[in-house]
């Protein structure tokens, strides 16, 4: 698990490390996570400490722990999609947000045939199909906490009226004049999102209630009940959602919050965080946070050291050249499925109006008294 450094370079887009920002400069400010040293012809390489591939390990294991409910999460959405099946690269943007292992779509797809299956279309398209419908998962997220419920067995998914719970920022009443629409959508019923929408008008109230539902169990299912909206923008057609999915997202701030980092924007559930700290941590996320606990580092730059010098040389393979070619080979692989990932991210990305960028710059002001 080692990297020439210039091999690195070709990655600084999945590392988000544009230039002229310097890779070396990143790695050292990372001691307890990444070690630099020189090989015998002076290149110079990237390795991990004990530390941290103590933590791959873990990250691997608490993974392999949370798979069945991962499991059911990746049936679930399946089951409120309109045919029943997602093209396997969109699903692949939610696998850092679902706690699904990096060989997802190599390995990971094929271990569980009761629930769903690959099937590739005649141009070659690769898509995930559900092969049998659960009654038991077909309730939402917001049933089994409101009603007590444990599954859906004996019910058809249907009707609802259940109220989303709310959070507001402080001012939003000085801010916001609603008088009472957020009482009349609260009361307003709604199509569970297990519930064929296909006859659902776009545009009408019921069809956005419903929308709304949608989104509120798939942020449910993450693990740090958040998600980058562009990606969410891939699954409009088969989740039956607006083509304005921003305008949605901020019109009910109560439900979501709308928040932009860099170029993207990212929504999060409302309900599931106290300020700015997610209530219910599962491990996944207890371990990111260890993560970056570990992350920045201000002392004296150290030398590089070279192979010779370092005391436990003894236990590590020589690595040879065709080793090194192998290596980087490996790396371009693994990589591979990033590189995918933010090709996919690009194809169908919203580019909001300036009216969508007034009306973010506008809602979010409402949120700095409560950050």
């Amino acid at each position: 698990m080692v990297i020439p450094l210039r091999s690195l370079d070709r990655y600084r887009k999945q590392l988000n490390l544009p230039k002229p920002h310097k890779i070396t400069d990143f790695i050292r400010k990372c001691p307890k996570l990444f070690e630099l040293y020189k090989d015998q012809r002076g290149t110079l390489w990237c390795g991990m400490t004990k530390e941290a591939e103590d933590l791959l390990e873990e990250e691997e294991r608490l993974i392999e722990e949370q798979s069945t409910k991962a499991v059911e999460y990746v049936t679930r959405i399946l089951m409120m999609s309109v045919d029943k099946r997602i093209q396997l690269d969109k699903i692949a943007h939610f696998r850092r947000d679902f706690g699904l292992p990096i060989e997802f779509r190599t390995k990971w797809v094929n271990q569980y045939p009761h629930h769903f299956r690959v099937e590739k279309s005649k141009d070659g398209v690769e898509f995930l199909e559900l092969v049998n419908w659960d009654p038991a998962w077909a309730i939402t997220e917001l049933e089994k906490r409101t009603l007590g419920l444990n599954d859906g067995i004996g019910r058809e998914p249907g009707i609802l009226s259940l109220p989303f719970p709310l959070k507001f920022p402080p001012n939003y009443k000085k801010v916001y004049r609603h008088g009472g629409k957020i009482e009349h959508f609260q009361k307003r019923s709604y199509l569970s999102p297990y519930a064929d929408a296909r006859e659902l008008k776009a545009g009408s109230l019921e069809f956005d209630k419903r929308a709304v539902a949608v989104m509120h169990e798939l942020l449910s299912f993450t693990i740090e009940k958040r998600l980058v909206t562009d990606h969410l923008t891939h699954f409009r057609r088969e989740l039956v959602m607006p083509q304005k999915l921003m305008r949605l997202l901020l019109k009910h701030f109560g439900i979501f919050y709308v928040s932009e980092r860099g170029k993207r924007f990212s929504v999060f559930l409302t309900e599931a965080y106290e300020g700015s700290e997610l209530i219910e941590k599962c491990p996944l996320v207890l371990w990111k946070e260890k993560v970056l606990s570990l992350i920045g580092y201000r002392g004296k730059k150290k030398e590089v050291p070279t192979f010779s010098d370092l005391s436990d040389m003894e236990e590590r393979d020589i690595i040879k050249e065709k080793d090194i070619i192998e290596g980087d080979t490996e790396m371009e692989d693994t990589c591979a499925d990033f590189e995918e990932e933010e090709i996919m991210g690009g194809l169908d990305d919203v580019s909001p109006t300036n009216d969508d960028e007034l009306e973010i710059s506008h809602f979010c002001n409402s949120f700095k008294g409560s950050s």
